[in-house]
């Protein structure tokens, strides 16, 4: 990171330099997109749009902006960490939601989610469990005000972070603690879902960003990455919900639809994401 270094010897580094030399280190460290990494670290430590990094040729960085770059890109480069956890935040759909190694990193992917809420009738009630930084139970809360919404996690610290985005988004989601279901007793219009489903094995071997950094708790899925699947559809089966929505991850789709018609689900779609890849398991009464 030599073009971002130097506080002490340089009074100041310019940002063309300092994204030169920060591109550089992150694709030595293994991410797929060291440009735009190198240019949302450097607009954050100099506060400004990352559209001033591309209009602006005289940018520059003094001081206490060349050391935050330098420990953005350090983060970013050896220990592969996520973006949104060295900024501090996240956009999901129409929402700026602040992040950190409590939560998952809310995924595109997953939007599909808070889309299949969107159809639900008017005032119709709908839990988020798994709802970790709270980013589907408030997507769909700013979306669709008319639908009561709630949220449950088993990890405080995920519904810490839940509550506190939506006290700063000022949505009217309630947050409380369950294992799944277990200490909820309404019954809903929909339960949606974004559990963990990861195959024990897998974990290891996925990208540095997740396997060091993101929390365990919400990846790990047992042996076949269904164990809490099962938990949850067998618990949803129970009347408590009219419409589960479940996403999964690559090649569940049909294991997942077969619990829910198990437990006596019927009318099981299986949705597609924008990749073209199967991610959610809908079973209605």
């Amino acid at each position: 990171m030599s073009a971002a270094g130097g506080s002490g010897v340089r009074s100041a580094v310019s940002a063309r330099d300092a994204l030169d030399g920060a591109r550089t280190a992150i694709a030595a460290g293994g991410s797929p997109s060291p440009r735009l990494d190198a240019e949302l670290l450097l607009a954050d430590a100099l506060g400004l749009p990352r559209e001033r990094l591309l209009t602006d040729s005289e940018l520059a960085l003094r001081g206490d902006a060349v050391r935050r770059f330098q420990s953005h890109v350090r983060r970013r480069s050896v220990q592969r960490e996520p973006i949104a956890y060295i900024l501090g935040r996240r956009a999901f759909r129409r929402l700026e939601l602040s992040v950190d190694r409590r939560v998952l990193v809310p995924r595109p992917e997953t939007e599909l989610l808070v889309e299949i809420a969107g159809e639900l009738a008017q005032a119709a009630s709908v839990l988020d469990c798994c709802t970790g930084s709270g980013a589907v139970a408030l997507a769909i809360k700013d979306e669709r005000g008319d639908l009561d919404v709630s949220g449950c996690d088993v990890s405080e610290d995920a519904l810490e972070v839940a509550r506190s985005n939506a006290d700063r988004l000022a949505l009217a989601v309630r947050f409380q603690r369950s294992d799944l279901l277990d200490d909820i007793d309404d019954a809903f219009d929909a339960i949606v879902a974004n559990p963990p489903y990861v195959p024990s094995a897998v974990l290891v071997g996925l990208e540095p960003e997740v396997s060091r950094h993101e929390p365990r708790l919400a990846l790990d899925g047992g042996g076949d990455g269904l164990d809490v699947v099962r938990r949850l559809v067998g618990q949803a089966g129970r009347g408590r919900a009219k419409l589960l929505a479940i996403e999964h991850g690559e090649g569940q789709g049909e294991a997942v639809a077969a619990l829910c018609e198990a437990a006596g689900f019927s009318d099981c779609e299986r949705r597609h994401d924008l990749a073209g890849h199967e991610r959610v398991v809908i079973a209605r009464r």
